[in-house]
């Protein structure tokens, strides 16, 4: 039976292969030149002398003036043509850019890139953090979920599976087959859609941290048929997937129309792990006294979610258990009465 947020069909073949095969320094040329786009030659700090121009923002030799690059260099550098741009380049390009942290970390993710040959490399099937594991288990009444590099979900509490999924089988992350996909999930499942009230804005960020994503992982497959499945079955992904903006998930507030306990405004926190940083722990409060924090308070008696007693659990709070032939993986965590087992097939 198909998961939603989880496409069991994949992209078309040149879905596929139009994101698996585009250069690194292609990847860099788009970025330079969107973000050049972006920006006003008085955002810029030049001044114009009744310049009419045809297209919106700086143009190349504008750019190269305020870099301190020659204006052939940088054309060459935004072509793909010119490779090992000096960190001191990508500052000044930055700097004129008026590029911000995120967007400089990923300014200087392509252009490493682009220095050498990126050959798909197929990752290990992701395994949750046992830290981040020990961490959820002690957030029982703190909505929270643990996400991989591509925004699966390797572990979610009860509350959490309650808060943002309960119209998903809550066992379906304890299958790498099975695994939902939380930028699927915003796209492509109906419910998901309809539980933020500024879907925009929760599908920009979404947008923008799986470019961040992309830009430091250029050798992942499955990464890219992500990419590649979201940009064919929604045209909306594909429309801000094009605008080359970037957005790490750290905070953010969400007004989130629960078909259980009606609106909650919540500020989402994502947490690194320092051994995998490639997974994060994002977890879901209310200010103390407020009716968003009453909602969840009723959305926790309604799933019976109290903080999980150790009881079956090891001393570091998770149960281990082995990969099954299944597909099912990682680190078993026991609710309650409850343990988890993965869905059928």
């Amino acid at each position: 039976m198909p998961i939603p947020g989880r496409d069991t069909h994949g992209p078309s073949r040149s879905a596929r292969l139009g994101c698996m095969t585009s250069s690194a320094n292609g990847a860099l040329g788009d970025f330079l030149q969107a973000s050049r786009a972006r920006i006003t030659p008085e955002e810029a700090g030049l001044t114009l002398y009744g310049d009419h121009r045809r297209v919106p923002g700086l143009r190349r030799e504008e750019l190269a003036m305020l870099a301190g690059v020659s204006s052939s260099y940088y054309t060459r550098l935004e072509q793909g043509q010119s490779r090992n741009a000096s960190p001191q380049v990508l500052d000044a390009i930055a700097a004129a850019l008026r590029l911000s942290d995120a967007e400089r970390t990923h300014l200087g993710d392509l252009a490493a890139s682009g220095t050498r040959r990126v050959l798909p490399k197929k990752p290990p099937v992701e395994r949750a953090d046992p830290a981040l594991l020990e961490l959820l288990a002690s957030l029982g009444d703190v909505p929270s979920l643990v996400l991989g590099r591509r925004a699966d979900v390797l572990a979610w509490n009860p509350l959490g599976h309650a808060l943002l999924a309960s119209h998903l089988d809550p066992d379906s992350c304890r299958s790498s087959a099975q695994r939902p996909n939380m930028a699927s999930l915003v796209f492509q499942d109906a419910e998901t859609r309809t539980l933020y009230t500024d879907w925009r804005a929760k599908s920009r960020a979404v947008v923008g941290n799986l470019r961040l994503t992309a830009g430091k992982h250029p050798e992942d497959p499955a990464l890219a048929l992500l990419i590649g499945s979201l940009t064919v079955a929604s045209p909306e992904f594909a429309s801000l997937w094009a605008d080359h903006r970037v957005q790490p998930c750290a905070t953010a507030v969400y007004e989130l129309a629960h078909p259980l306990v009606g609106r909650v405004s919540v500020n989402q926190q994502t947490l690194r792990s320092v051994d995998h940083p490639d997974q994060s722990l994002v977890t879901h409060t209310a200010p103390v006294g407020s009716a968003s924090a009453e909602a969840l308070t009723l959305l926790a008696q309604v799933v019976g979610s109290t903080t999980p007693p150790r009881t079956g659990l090891d001393p570091r709070g998770v149960r281990q258990s082995r990969t099954g032939a299944d597909g099912t993986t990682g680190p078993d965590i026991k609710w309650g009465a409850r343990s988890s087992r993965p869905p059928g097939r």
